[in-house]
């Protein structure tokens, strides 16, 4: 009879569609923490809804930070529990700040850091790594792009590093992943970028169905077309069973990338 659930967005999109999920009792889960990466909507409000896992929260850190630096609360509302990484833990800062280190004003988007007694002294025998990531007032700089409330709740919207610039157009893929899982037949999606020398990047999106169901390139292309900005339209995708992961369950956006750029080369070469 357990009560609580831990496990990466990953774990728990395979839990969701297990083939035999219907035959067993999660009544009686409550809680439990989706984190070590980057917490989907839908499928934050299908484990609300289909795993009983009402009191859920989504915590929000790094390896480095020791690790988690914010965290939603069980006693937040639903939408700030499934659209946000909750508000900053006790005797911790976050701040949200510009390209040349300015912080910004609620609302705008930005690098997440965060400083406090969480935060690590070092990496082992490198220095040099340690001043890319901590400044010297000891801010740790996440990477990641975010954007603070009046109320203090910081909600992510991708990684500085895998933003898109496509025709002069910034394109967050964290957004369009979150709009891809609102297809019903899409278990899972990650978008990223790849070089093109017309737009300067193309957007590539790689797609797991759920079991049982189909869909075409052109099919899901179309309905995309209807619903966003064409500029955001990807230009490719991918209909795959799995993703590139690391040994806890993370996606290797790198990895997929590499993958990309060579199956494009290598259909052009044909």
């Amino acid at each position: 009879r357990a009560t609580a659930l831990y496990g990466v967005p990953t774990m728990f999109i395979a839990e969701l569609d297990h083939p035999r999920r219907h035959e067993f009792d999660l009544s009686s889960l409550r809680t439990g923490i989706m984190a070590g990466a980057t917490c989907p909507i839908e499928v934050m409000r299908r484990v609300i809804d289909e795993m009983h896992m009402g009191e859920v929260q989504i915590a929000y850190g790094m390896t480095e930070t020791s690790p988690v630096s914010l965290q939603t609360g069980a006693a937040d509302d639903l939408e700030r529990r499934v659209t946000s990484v909750g508000r900053t833990q006790p005797w911790l800062q976050s701040k949200v700040i510009d390209s040349i280190g300015t912080t910004l004003a609620r609302g705008e988007i930005g690098e997440l850091c965060t400083r406090g007694y969480s935060v690590m002294l070092g990496y082992w025998d490198n220095p040099k790594a340690t001043a890319e990531s901590i400044d010297a007032e000891g801010w740790m700089h996440t990477g990641d792009l975010a954007v603070m409330d009046e109320q203090g709740y910081v909600r992510i919207v991708g990684r500085s590093k895998d933003m898109i610039i496509r025709g002069g157009e910034n394109i967050y893929p964290r957004e369009l992943e979150e709009f891809f899982f609102t297809h019903p037949a899409v278990a899972d999606v990650q978008v990223i970028g790849i070089p093109c020398s017309r737009y300067g990047e193309e957007i590539v999106a790689w797609i797991r169905l759920h079991p049982g169901q189909t869909l075409g390139e052109e099919e899901l292309r179309e309905w995309a077309r209807a619903r966003i900005a064409h500029f955001k339209v990807p230009r490719h995708f991918r209909f795959v069973d799995e993703f590139p992961m690391t040994v806890t369950g993370k996606v290797q956006k790198f990895r997929m990338r590499e993958i990309s750029i060579e199956a494009l080369a290598g259909e052009q070469g044909r």
